[in-house]
C-alpha cells in the first residue's frame, strides 16, 4: 500500500468505517476468512497479516468490534482488485455493504483507474450498482489458480 496514504474514517449510524490498517482486527478477519468465507478456508494467519500489510483496507466496526472488511490491491494508477469483502451475518440488511462500497469507490487514491477486478459468486446485485459487469470477453481472461494452496501448507 502507498505508505503516504492518509487514513479515512466515516461514521454511519453506530458504525465506524476506516482505512486505518492499524485498527484492523487481524484475528477477527482471519476467523471469518478461514471459517466462514468459502473462498479462503484454512488460510494461515500469517497470510492474512501479510495480505493486510500490502493492501488498502476498509474495516467496519460496531462498538469496537470488527464486523466487516474489504481490501483493495492496486498500483493506484491503472488497476485495482477488490477482495475479501464481508459483513457478519447479523449485521447484514442495514445498508453497510452499500456504505462500504461507496467508501471504496470514492476513495481518492482509487480514482481514474482503467480496470477494476472482482471475483464473486454472491452479491452480484450489489457490485452491478457500481458498474461491475460479467467479463464481456472471457476468452481473453487467463488465471493461475491453486484452490489447495492453504490446505497444502497444513498437511
Amino acid at each position: 500500500m502507498n505508505n503516504n496514504s492518509t487514513s479515512i474514517e466515516q461514521i454511519f449510524g453506530d458504525f465506524l468505517f476506516t482505512t486505518d490498517a492499524s485498527k484492523m482486527d487481524v484475528t477477527a478477519i482471519h476467523n471469518f476468512l478461514t471459517n466462514h468465507s468459502g473462498w479462503s478456508n484454512h488460510i494461515p494467519l500469517a497470510t492474512v497479516k501479510k495480505s493486510i500489510e500490502y493492501s488498502l483496507n476498509f474495516g467496519i466496526f460496531h462498538n469496537g468490534q470488527q464486523i466487516g472488511f474489504a481490501r483493495v490491491i492496486s498500483d493506484f494508477a491503472t488497476i485495482a482488485y477488490l477482495g475479501d469483502v464481508y459483513i457478519l451475518d447479523e449485521y447484514r440488511g442495514k445498508g453497510l455493504s452499500k456504505q462500504l462500497m461507496d467508501m471504496i469507490m470514492e476513495h481518492p487514491e482509487l480514482q481514474g483507474l482503467r480496470r477494476w477486478i472482482l471475483l464473486t459468486s454472491t452479491a452480484d446485485w450489489l457490485y452491478e450498482k457500481y458498474g461491475f459487469v460479467k467479463i464481456p470477453r472471457p476468452e481473453i481472461y487467463m488465471e493461475l489458480y491453486d484452490p489447495e494452496v492453504y490446505t497444502k501448507a497444513i498437511k
